[in-house]
C-alpha cells in the first residue's frame, strides 16, 4: 500500500487501520532508517573496519522492517475480528455464551499483535545503538530519529496491549503479556536514553 493511501485509510471513519497499525508503521520507519545508516556507512571506504558490522545491521534491520509491515497487517486483522465479535447476536443465552467466547479469543489476539510490535520496537532500538558505534557522526540525526521511532512505537503499542487487557478475562494471559511488555518498556527506555546521550555528545564535540 502506498504511504498516502495508507494515511487516507488511517484518517477514514473506520475502526481499522488504527493506532496499533500506526505503531507498527512507525516501527518499520525506525528499522528502515537504521538500515539506511548502515548502508551509507557500508559504502564509505573511510569506515572499512565497520563494514562487517554494517552487513549485520542491514540484515537485521531489513528483517525487522518486513516483520513490522506484517505486524501492521496482523494488527488490523486482529482488531477487525474484535469488531466482528462485538457485532455477534446476543439474543439468547446460547448466543451470548458463543459471543463471549469468540470475543475473548479475538481480544487475546488483538493484545498479542501490538505486543509483537513492542518487541520489534525494542529490537529497532538495539540496532540504533549499534549504528551509533559505526562512528559516522554525520548520521547522528538519522540514528536519533530511528531511536525515537522505536520509543514512539513502543509507547503506542503499550496503549493497545493494555486497552485490550481491560476487556480480557484470562488473568494468566494478561499477567504474562504485561510482564513481557514491562520488559520491553524498560529495555527500550534504557536503550533510547543511552542513544540520546551519545547523540548529544556527538553534537557537542562536532
Amino acid at each position: 500500500m502506498e504511504i498516502e493511501t495508507y494515511l487516507e485509510s488511517l484518517a477514514a471513519r473506520t475502526p481499522t487501520p488504527g493506532g496499533g497499525s500506526a505503531a507498527a508503521f512507525v516501527a518499520s520507519m525506525g528499522a528502515a532508517l537504521v538500515a539506511m545508516v548502515a548502508r551509507i556507512v557500508r559504502e564509505n571506504p573511510k569506515y572499512e573496519t565497520e563494514h562487517g558490522a554494517c552487513d549485520g545491521i542491514i540484515e537485521k534491520a531489513d528483517t525487522l522492517r518486513i516483520r513490522a509491515a506484517l505486524a501492521r497487517e496482523t494488527d488490523e486483522s486482529a482488531y477487525a475480528a474484535v469488531v466482528a465479535a462485538m457485532a455477534l447476536s446476543k439474543s439468547s443465552a446460547e448466543e451470548r455464551t458463543i459471543r463471549a467466547s469468540v470475543l475473548q479469543s479475538a481480544l487475546t489476539l488483538a493484545a498479542t499483535a501490538p505486543l509483537d510490535v513492542a518487541e520489534i520496537a525494542k529490537l529497532v532500538a538495539v540496532l540504533a545503538e549499534r549504528a551509533i558505534a559505526l562512528g559516522n557522526a554525520n548520521l547522528a540525526g538519522d540514528i536519533g530519529t530511528a531511536a525515537e521511532c522505536a520509543q514512539a512505537a513502543l509507547n503506542a503499542s503499550a496503549y493497545h496491549v493494555r486497552s485490550n487487557h481491560t476487556y480480557m478475562k484470562d488473568r494468566e494471559i494478561i499477567a504474562r503479556q504485561e510482564s513481557e511488555l514491562a520488559r520491553y518498556e524498560r529495555d527500550t527506555s534504557q536503550l533510547v536514553k543511552r542513544i540520546r546521550f551519545e547523540i548529544a555528545r556527538s553534537f557537542a564535540t562536532a
